[in-house]
C-alpha cells in the first residue's frame, strides 16, 4: 500500500527506520563521474532530520563530499523488510562542540583516540528526497499474511507500505 508522508510524520518515520537500520551504503559521485560506495553507521537523526555519520578528515569521502555535495544512501533490513532509498546534500563538519555531543561509545572503535581525535568529523547528510519500503510488522507476520493470502484468494492482505517521505 503507497503511504506518502509529509512534515512530522516523514521525519518520524524517517528517524525510526535510520535508527532501526543503523548502517547504511553511502554513495559518493567521483571526479571520473563514477560512484564509490561504502557502509557508513548513522550516528544521528536530528529534529530536522539531517543524518550524522562520523569519519575521518583526512578520508577519500571527505574529499568527494567537498567536491560533489550530492550523496545517495540505500539503508537495508532485510530482516525486517525495511528499507529506505535516500537522496541527500553532505556537508562536513569539525565542530569539535558538536563531535562531544554526537560521540558515544560505539565509534570508539573506529577512532580509539576519543572525541578529542584531531582527524574525526561529522558528515551531515540532508535529505532532497527519500521513499521507503516498510512492512512495519517483520518477515515472520507477513510470511503468515501471505500464506493466508493466497488461502483466501486476497494477495492484498500481505502487502507492506511505501512512499515518499518529505521532510
Amino acid at each position: 500500500m503507497e503511504k506518502h508522508l509529509q512534515n512530522e510524520e516523514a521525519r518520524k518515520k524517517f528517524k525510526e527506520l535510520v535508527e532501526e537500520i543503523k548502517v547504511c551504503m553511502f554513495i559518493t559521485a567521483t571526479q571520473s563521474d563514477h560512484e564509490h560506495t561504502r557502509p557508513m553507521y548513522a550516528v544521528d537523526v536530528d529534529r530536522e532530520g539531517s543524518v550524522w555519520f562520523f569519519t575521518d578528515i583526512r578520508s577519500i569521502k571527505v574529499e568527494e563530499v567537498t567536491v560533489e555535495r550530492d550523496v545517495h544512501l540505500v539503508f537495508s533490513h532485510p530482516g525486517k523488510e525495511s528499507y529506505m532509498d535516500v537522496w541527500g546534500k553532505a556537508s562536513v563538519n569539525t565542530d569539535r562542540a558538536l563531535i562531544k555531543e554526537k560521540w558515544n561509545p560505539m565509534i570508539k572503535a573506529w577512532f580509539p583516540g576519543g572525541s578529542d581525535d584531531p582527524n574525526v568529523a561529522l558528515l551531515q547528510v540532508k535529505p532532497t528526497n527519500v521513499y521507503y519500503w516498510d512492512t512495519e510488522a517483520g518477515k515472520m507476520v507477513e510470511f503468515i499474511k501471505t500464506i493466508v493470502g493466497a488461502i483466501t484468494s486476497n494477495p492484498k492482505i500481505a502487502e507492506g507500505k511505501e512512499g515518499k517521505l518529505v521532510l
